[in-house]
């Protein structure tokens, strides 16, 4: 174990790899990439938005990204 960190702590990194200039809790997503993220909402508004996604032909998850960019346009043009 001489190639490895042995401050005790369960740390398996080798000591060569430097994470002085890091930052912890940061990640690179791309752009465009999609990010999935759990969100509560209550039932009758996943009905509703379930039942427009359907009836639209679109997942649910696209119809919702539009509903929230639209609020987005909105809250910003009325700054």
């Amino acid at each position: 174990m001489s190639d490895r960190n042995s401050e005790g702590k369960g740390n398996d990194m080798p000591r060569e790899i430097d994470f002085s200039k890091g930052s912890r809790g940061l990640h690179h997503i791309p752009p465009g990439a999609k990010v999935f993220l759990p969100a509560s909402i209550e039932r009758s508004v996943w009905e509703y938005f379930a039942g427009r996604a359907e009836q639209k032909g679109v997942s649910l998850s696209d119809l919702l990204t539009d509903v929230l960019k639209r609020d987005i346009e909105i809250n910003e043009a009325l700054k």
